[in-house]
């Protein structure tokens, strides 16, 4: 969820939501820019209060050209911070130049290097362009991408229409390199706030594309998100069933059976396990 850091109603407010990660905003929602300092040391000062101890806190840093970075990452470069969301990722040389500045800032706050990791922010159509090679820039520090449809739209010149169509290709490559990386997707906001069936609709296609998660501008849009990228009961049980069910294809020397006019092969047993680790983690999170 987006919290504008210079708002102190809204940073109280979101602490007290279940969102999984805080995006804590020094970028586009802070202006005037003399207000990113405000926004810095909002961040600080909560920390030090203790504020975000049950909390997993990625402040979105400006760009390499915005004159500001430097200075969002060395002063918020400390140990109750989880990463940065780097907007503007335009191609893979950005995450490796970002990961390199947080090395050179680790290395001079005798921090062990890769303590903070990077969500990068696709906003323009070379970034979906280049996908491949933003995914692969920064292993070890890379842990998600997420999409930021406005700017892409206002880039591509395009209109959002009714069923999504207009973006539906930009999902899918994120979803798909995100995939082949082995790290999270995570899906655009939703920008009819006030429309929770709409919501729902593109939850529902989200889901579908690989996505794991989504960018969050409003509260009330929480519970509705977590429903969705929750494995639900049903989901859990079938997952239990399809490992009792291959247990015992396997005990009859089957690696590929059907029973019960259920199909069980290696594909089924995967996606079992993962969504039983993924029921696993939001346990462990509630």
């Amino acid at each position: 969820m987006f919290v504008p850091a210079h708002n102190d109603k809204l940073m109280e407010s979101a602490l007290r939501r279940n969102a999984d990660v805080l995006l804590l905003d020094i970028e586009d929602s802070v202006q005037p820019s003399n207000n990113k300092q405000v926004a810095r040391d909002n961040i600080k000062r909560y920390a030090k209060e203790g504020r975000f101890k049950s909390q997993v806190i990625f402040p979105r840093v400006n760009d390499r050209e915005s004159g500001h970075l430097l200075q969002d990452v060395y002063q918020l470069a400390i140990p109750e911070i989880s990463g940065f969301m780097y907007p503007k990722s335009h191609r893979g040389e950005d995450i490796y130049f970002f990961g390199k500045l947080l090395e050179t800032i680790e290395y001079e706050k005798g921090l062990p290097i890769n303590t903070f990791k990077i969500i990068a922010l696709i906003e323009t159509p070379s970034a979906v362009m280049n996908i491949q090679e933003i995914c692969a820039a920064s292993p070890e520090r890379l842990v998600a991408i997420a999409f930021g449809c406005e700017d892409f739209m206002t880039e591509l010149g395009g209109k959002h229409d009714e069923e999504y169509q207009s973006i539906f290709t930009a999902r899918s490559m994120i979803a798909m390199a995100a995939k082949a990386n082995h790290i999270v997707p995570i899906d655009t906001v939703h920008i009819r706030v006030h429309d929770m069936e709409d919501l729902e609709k593109n939850l529902i296609v989200g889901r579908n594309l690989g996505f794991e998660g989504m960018l969050v501008l409003n509260p009330k849009e929480l519970s509705l998100v977590h429903k969705y990228y929750s494995p639900s009961e049903e989901e859990v049980q079938w997952a239990k069933e399809m490992l009792l069910l291959s247990k015992e294809a396997v005990k009859h020397g089957q690696g590929v059976a059907v029973k019960d006019n259920k199909f069980i092969g290696p594909p089924m047993v995967r996606m079992a396990k993962d969504i039983l680790e993924k029921n696993k983690l939001c346990e462990e999170r509630e």
